[in-house]
């Protein structure tokens, strides 16, 4: 589960993303302040949108908001409280973790790609990169499936060039790292990163 916030420039809207793929076709239905955007063909709801969010949730974010048990509970009870019929199934656990490349492949399709085996603690995680400095070895920063990077780009499964891909090496610059350095490469951790824990980016 996303969320968003931004009452400059959105309104008192708080965005619930609960699927990462995209909907085909949407259907809108309303159930008080809670606007539930279902996919038509299977009637899965894949986001809703709180109005008078500030009634309901207690936040300060302007753009992505931290999801944390308290916020859950908040909008949990925005959902009965409107009679709406929404599960929310969360997964808490962080999704900027340190990651150990296992291994690195050449792309079959493509010369600037690489296909890596990633282990961020309890799996490995296939992932293509482009980074040119990418390496077998490396502790690295992995932006799993569902995370939101700074930009606001959200990270989905893709496929590259036939392969396919469930997460991202992160740059110094993507992770908007003070003084990130202007050339393209991923950010590499020193060897004593422990794999699986959380990354949490210095802010000055």
């Amino acid at each position: 589960m996303n969320v968003f916030y931004n009452k400059q420039y959105v309104g008192d809207v708080l965005l619930v993303q609960l699927a990462t793929e995209a909907i085909v076709k949407t259907v809108v239905e309303r159930a008080g302040d809670i606007a539930i955007l279902k996919e038509a063909q299977t009637g899965e709801i894949k986001a809703f949108n709180l109005f008078n969010a500030s009634s309901y949730v207690k936040t300060e974010a302007q753009g992505n908001v931290e999801v944390t048990p308290e916020l859950v509970e908040q909008i949990e009870a925005a959902i009965e409280k409107n009679g709406a019929s929404i599960s929310l199934d969360v997964d808490f656990s962080p999704k900027f973790v340190v990651g150990f490349v296992e291994t690195k492949e050449k792309h079959p399709n493509a010369d600037k790609l690489s296909i890596c085996t990633v282990n961020v603690g309890e799996q490995s995680l296939q992932i293509v990169c482009g980074a040119p400095n990418v390496e077998a070895g490396q502790k690295v920063v992995v932006a799993k499936i569902g995370a939101v990077m700074p930009s606001g780009m959200l990270i989905k499964e893709g496929n590259l060039r036939g392969v396919d891909s469930f997460g991202m090496l992160c740059s110094a610059r993507e992770l908007a790292i003070p003084n990130a350095p202007s050339e393209k490469g991923i950010l590499v951790l020193p060897a004593d990163a422990v794999v699986g824990s959380a990354f949490e980016a210095p802010t000055r």
